[in-house]
């Protein structure tokens, strides 16, 4: 296939980017800085763009078959959480003006349900420091699940994700957290990686949302 990847220098994005590459995908990697990304591949194309410019977006994934959203407007003091919303509104805008259907976003592990009509995000045991980052991304699936016209899927990760190693062994689950015989929701970024490029080439979620844990 033909992947554009939107955010494909951070943490997730350059994983997935990776995953794509060994599994013989043409890829355009969409970044903001390109001299942030490393990786070189003769199947890769670095192009600089900004989601938050859907024109722009559309133009640059334009004959792609798929469109990966690894968007982060980043974590901490002074971030503009909202943007977690305005770019799926601009990333659907520019997939429909590039004709280009399918699209996964990368999203977060705070909208799944920890008991029945509670999500993590809501609940005491919650970090504070991440409920306002994970509530705006919970805001951006309602966006989603009101798209009606694109293939869309929505992949929230386990409740803890970071450096590990890639085993391609891990379980699926759709609106509740994955968790281990200890109770433990846990990813690795190429686990993550290793189950999107999964979903995008034997595709089981589209418009809905799943997540990922061992």
């Amino acid at each position: 296939m033909r992947i554009a990847i939107v955010g494909a220098s951070g943490h997730i994005g350059s994983h997935i980017t990776k995953e794509a590459l060994s599994r013989g995908h043409q890829v355009t990697a969409i970044v903001r800085k390109p001299e942030n990304l490393t990786i070189e591949n003769e199947s890769l194309v670095v192009t600089q763009g900004d989601l938050l410019q859907p024109e722009q977006i559309a133009t640059i994934i334009k004959g792609h078959n798929a469109v990966v959203v690894a968007y982060s407007p980043g974590w901490g003091p002074g971030t503009k959480y909202n943007l977690h919303v305005q770019a799926a509104r601009d990333a659907i805008m520019a997939a429909k003006k590039a004709g280009v259907k399918r699209l996964i976003n990368v999203g977060g592990a705070g909208s799944l349900y920890a008991a029945p009509g509670l999500q993590l995000v809501d609940g005491p045991a919650f970090p504070a420091d991440w409920r306002e980052g994970a509530s705006a991304q919970r805001d951006s699936l309602e966006v989603y699940r009101q798209e009606k016209d694109l293939d869309w899927t929505f992949f929230s990760p386990a409740i803890m994700i970071g450096p590990g190693e890639r085993t391609g062994k891990f379980r699926i689950g759709t609106e509740n957290p994955v968790t281990d015989e200890k109770g433990e929701s846990s990813i690795s970024y190429d686990d993550y990686a290793v189950a999107l490029l999964d979903e995008l080439e034997n595709p089981r979620f589209i418009r809905q949302r799943f997540t990922v844990g061992y």
